[in-house]
């Protein structure tokens, strides 16, 4: 069973930063894309960052420049370096991960249970 556990969400003011972690177990993640999703109240889930089996990455336009995706394939995680953060960066944090060497996008994506981030101005 595929599970990803997700932490270090929480508050910080305009312009301060946050490093966000995911840890899978239950499959070779290693050899899986792996990437965030956010949703804000009101609006629908979008893809912030994805990394692939290589390291090759893509961003949301929006945290271009300011956030980072990286992993760590020995210890079956992923991170998101978020810097300069905005009040509206604010919303839940998804870790997403497919059976896909190249992409979080598509069918069947296992989800972890999300954790929040809150930007005040």
């Amino acid at each position: 069973q595929v599970r990803l556990v997700e932490s270090g969400g929480g508050l910080v003011q305009a312009g301060g930063s946050l490093r966000l972690s995911c840890t899978a177990s239950g499959i070779i993640s290693s050899i899986n894309a792996m990437g965030w999703y956010r949703q804000a109240p009101g609006k629908q889930r979008e893809l912030v960052a994805q990394i692939s089996r290589t390291s090759y990455t893509n961003y949301a336009d929006s945290v271009k420049g300011r956030f980072t995706i990286s992993r760590d394939n020995a210890v079956n995680t992923v991170y998101l370096q978020m810097s300069s953060l905005k009040p509206e960066d604010t919303a839940v944090y998804y870790c997403a991960t497919r059976d896909s060497r190249d992409t979080v996008v598509g069918d069947h994506v296992y989800w972890g249970q999300g954790t929040q981030v809150t930007v005040s101005s």
